[in-house]
């Protein structure tokens, strides 16, 4: 498929497949590396010991299978993606429970190569498959008065270890102003590399909003419900301190506990060097949404 270049991206920025699909691979016995910020009070600042490949490539966050990084990879087959259904309620013209398939008929998958920047200062570039949010809204019907989209990820505790754990408080939840939700780069993502988007990315459906922290791009949607107030969302409730409703990339506000200036490029190498954070993860055609708010306090 013809990918669409996002911001000077090509092919030569996308994480390795192997890489995100956490699949082992050496070439010519050369073990890539590469530090990554932690989250748990260590700086990111690169003066960890370099990763080891295993580590790097089962390196993601989705707290319903675990709170460690290789959890998801270890447990997320367990996730039951078949049937699936969305609930779509609130105001909307056409509420109701989608099969996945009737909510998506009709419209068009696209392909996006995006920056993914996590909240623990750590990034990749990933080529996506997806529908344009906008879409599914406007064939579900917004109606007047509605300003922000709420989501909502699958609860399965037989299948969810971190779910019988209570590491947060499930359902995971989200939201997003309504402009946010209307811009031409958020996508609903069903795939990855033209596969089906795998279980511990979020399968079977999962939002993806690239100017944002990763932990807004909800993972596993069964329900989008269209209101007239900010919803709550899951690390806002855990910790409002650390994580505020917008959650834009911005390396010139720091986390409470890590600097934001700066990430660690997943797949880099054993030689890479941290990079610069862009404004918005380098997406300044968002700008526009936010004139007239303070960034540094709309966190």
């Amino acid at each position: 498929m013809a990918y669409r270049w996002t911001n000077t991206l090509t092919k030569a920025d996308i994480t390795p497949k192997a890489a995100y699909f956490n699949r082992r691979q050496i070439l010519a016995g050369t073990v890539g590396l590469g530090a990554i910020g932690l989250a748990g009070g260590a700086s990111a600042q690169g003066d960890l010991e370099p990763n080891t490949l295993e580590e790097i490539t089962s390196y993601n966050n989705f707290y319903e299978f675990g709170t460690g990084k290789g959890d998801p990879a270890a447990n997320a087959h367990q996730l039951q993606t078949s049937p699936w259904s969305i609930k779509v309620d609130g105001m909307v013209d056409n509420p109701g429970d989608y099969a996945l398939d009737d909510l998506l008929a009709g419209l068009s998958v696209e392909d996006r190569i995006y920056r993914f920047r996590c909240v623990e200062a750590w990034s990749m570039v990933i080529p996506w498959n997806g529908i344009e949010l906008a879409d599914i809204l406007n064939k579900v019907g917004v109606q007047s008065g509605a300003k922000y989209v709420a989501f909502e990820t699958v609860v399965q505790p037989e299948n969810m270890i971190g779910v019988q754990r209570r590491v947060l408080d499930f359902p995971y939840v989200e939201g997003l102003r309504l402009d946010e939700a209307m811009h031409p780069l958020s996508i609903m993502a069903t795939g990855i590399y033209d596969e089906p988007i795998y279980n511990q990315n979020g399968a079977p459906i999962r939002l993806v909003v690239p100017w944002k922290y990763g932990f807004k791009s909800i993972k596993s949607i069964v329900r989008i419900t269209l209101t007239d107030v900010e919803p709550p969302t899951s690390w806002n409730k855990a910790n409002p301190r650390e994580y505020g409703f917008y959650s834009n990339v911005n390396p010139t506000v720091d986390h409470p506990r890590w600097s934001q200036a700066s990430e660690r490029r997943i797949g880099g190498g054993l030689f890479a060097q941290r990079q610069d954070t862009l404004m918005f993860n380098g997406y300044p055609e968002v700008a526009s949404l936010y004139e007239g708010q303070d960034l540094s306090v709309d966190i």
